[in-house]
């Protein structure tokens, strides 16, 4: 079974920053598009909200993060990371990551979710942004 697990999330205040982790567990991230996925507090939908190509060649970032998230990877770690900056309560939620094998569209992983067969999905990691 195919294994990724998220970590770095936490409670920080506006315009903080925080850097999640994504790791694979049981196999390498090396060949699989990586995606972050948050769920806001209370809603059912993931938003699509940095995504990496297989090869890292192709990022993409949702409007509301663009900017201020960075997503890149390291295939040496088997991780994949996000770092968040200038966070805003609006960021809150739980981020969840999920790989695909040899996707190389990040666009259409991030966007087009629920058209994609995901290889393996993250319990997720909780980011707070309070005052």
């Amino acid at each position: 079974q195919l294994r990724v697990m998220e970590s770095g999330g936490g409670e920080v205040r506006p315009g903080g920053s925080l850097t999640l982790s994504c790791a694979g567990q049981t196999f390498s991230l090396d060949l699989y598009a990586v995606g972050w996925f948050r769920q806001a507090p209370g809603k059912e939908r993931k938003e699509g909200v940095a995504c990496i190509s297989a090869t890292g060649g192709r990022t993409y970032y949702s409007d509301s993060v663009k900017g201020r998230f960075t997503i890149s990877r390291d295939n040496a770690k088997r991780t994949v990371y996000l770092q968040l900056d200038n966070l805003e309560p609006e960021d809150s939620g739980d981020y969840h990551c999920a790989a695909n094998y040899l996707q190389e569209d990040a666009q259409r992983m991030c966007a087009d979710r629920p058209l994609i067969s995901f290889d393996s999905w993250g319990k997720g990691s909780l980011v707070t942004v309070s005052s």
